[in-house]
């Protein structure tokens, strides 16, 4: 099972590096009490950072509207996944622990200022891949029993049969998400300038000793750019 970046984003894209964390045999059960206070401590810092009272011109939440406008998506409705977990921390409304794994990933999102998403690999059909949508591919949202279809040229993460997340990484659907019995899964760390190849790496790095860390199990990442764009998960 591969993480693919398609040519075609890279297209678009020629400075989008994606990092990729595979972690296969965790623990995903049970609270843990550290996690969830560092949790609680970078939600805290959010409220306070003078930098995010100004959240669209923020240096690395700007470039993911520019890249949205770019394949056609409106930014002010559509927000992506860092610019979400921001504003909500900037409300003072509490990231929800739903299981360790998912509390990382929130975690290490909201420190760093990068998108991040994860999805369960043994719900996965066939290999992942980050592509430019037709237009035809199904998508089950969380809370939804009605399936809906991306915008043609949409940025869409999916595998042989299903969307996983809609517009790049704005919305993930309901059949990859991480549960507590989840034992096997892939992180994604989006990364667009600034973030540079070297930053990238020492962000999915970090990413990937988080996972050790809390969740155990077998940890390898990698990362997905225009000369490298498979990664074996």
């Amino acid at each position: 099972m591969k993480s693919i970046v398609a040519p075609e984003v890279f297209a678009l894209f020629p400075e989008y590096i994606r990092g990729v964390v595979s972690a296969r045999n965790i623990n995903n059960r049970d609270e843990n009490r550290k996690l969830l206070q560092m949790l609680r401590e970078v939600e805290r810092k959010a409220t306070q950072d003078i930098a995010l009272q100004d959240i669209k011109n923020h240096p690395l939440i700007a470039p993911w509207r520019q890249a949205y406008l770019k394949f056609g998506t409106n930014p002010n409705k559509f927000y992506s996944s860092i610019e979400s977990l921001c504003r909500r921390a900037r409300r003072g409304d509490q990231i929800p622990y739903i299981n360790t794994a998912v509390a990382i990933f929130n975690y290490f999102s909201l420190k760093n200022f990068v998108p991040s998403g994860a999805d369960d690999l043994n719900t996965v059909k066939g290999d992942l891949r980050l592509t430019v949508a037709k237009g035809n591919e199904p998508f089950r949202p969380f809370n939804a029993e009605e399936v809906e279809y991306p915008d043609p040229g949409e940025i869409i993460y999916v595998d042989d049969e299903k969307v996983m997340c809609r517009r790049w990484n704005w919305r993930q659907g309901y059949q990859t998400r991480l549960v507590p019995e989840t034992t096997c899964i892939a992180i994604n760390v989006d990364c667009l300038p600034p973030v540079d190849q070297q930053k990238a790496k020492v962000l999915t790095e970090e990413l990937a000793g988080l996972v050790k860390e809390f969740c155990g199990g077998d940890v390898k990442f990698g990362l997905l750019t225009p000369g490298c764009n498979e990664f074996e998960v």
